[in-house]
């Protein structure tokens, strides 16, 4: 059992002005006692406007969010999940990365994973998603191991390929992390029930701190995002919901109950090979 906290955030355009409030709501985090830390997707930077990231965003090696999570980390000796960061890369088509980060309590990155699947999707006539357009995807599953649990990264819209989370459970994950800056009308459809499916189906902690409300930037197109950040237990209980408003929010992570879970329905265990229809 050790205790553990998400952060939902409500980020604008400026990392510069959203470092700040993310470093205060991680030492809240720790002044109730978590040891380890999550933050959403893009916690430095949420924008609609190439131009403006093209301005504000830097590299993964000088990039001052990256700097001041890895400082915190270190000087209060906690594991912290940046559940991701908009970054530059030197791909020639000049497309970012969406890069998540493990650290570890000497502040030293112990994992990153690069978003596997782009949001490029039609919700309806006035609500379209092209993330390819902005972000390359990466390639690679990543499970990282601390002390305390083998923990599966993925983000956001990762989470409705459930053969992502096979991979990963199979290597040998105890939690799946799932940061997001999800769509309201999306999240209100499927926001829980794709979560808990993804940690029963894993008997595996299920960790989704999100990103919430409507975002300041320069574009005239406003971003919304649907909050509800959610920790679900392996058995599919949904441990905490931190609806709309930001903050830290704290829970107990108990590692029992991902071999209770199973143990009861050892569906990894019973399943088999078939043939294709």
């Amino acid at each position: 059992m050790m205790k553990a906290a998400i952060l939902q955030l409500s980020v604008s355009d400026d990392p510069v002005i959203n470092l700040p409030t993310t470093l205060t709501f991680v030492r809240d985090a720790v002044d109730m006692g978590a040891e380890f830390v999550l933050t959403p997707e893009v916690t430095n930077c949420l924008s609609t406007s190439r131009a403006q990231q093209n301005k504000v965003l830097c590299h993964e090696e000088n990039d001052p969010s990256l700097i001041g999570l890895c400082q915190i980390a270190s000087e209060l000796k906690i594991h912290l999940l940046i559940g991701s960061l908009a970054l530059k890369t030197h791909d020639p088509d000049g497309r970012f990365a969406n890069r998540s980060f493990l650290i570890d309590p000497d502040g030293e990155i112990l994992a990153r994973y690069d978003k596997i699947h782009m949001f490029d999707v039609a919700i309806s006539e006035t609500e379209t998603w092209f993330e390819s357009e902005g972000y390359r995807p990466g390639s690679k599953a990543v499970l990282a191991k601390t002390n305390f649990a083998s923990i599966g990264m993925a983000i956001c819209y990762d989470m409705r390929f459930p053969r992502l989370a096979d991979a990963l459970v199979n290597a040998g994950a105890q939690i799946l992390t799932f940061p997001a800056a999800f769509s309201p009308e999306t999240g209100a459809a499927h926001w829980h029930s794709l979560l808990r499916a993804r940690a029963i189906e894993a008997g595996a902690w299920v960790l989704a701190p999100a990103q919430t409300g409507t975002h300041q930037g320069v574009s005239e197109k406003k971003r919304s995002t649907y909050g509800h950040s959610l920790v679900i237990s392996p058995w599919g209980e949904v441990i905490l919901d931190a609806g709309i408003e930001p903050g830290a929010y704290l829970f107990d992570l108990d590692l029992d109950k991902v071999a209770e879970a199973r143990r009861r329905v050892p569906s990894r265990e019973n399943a088999r090979d078939f043939e294709g229809p």
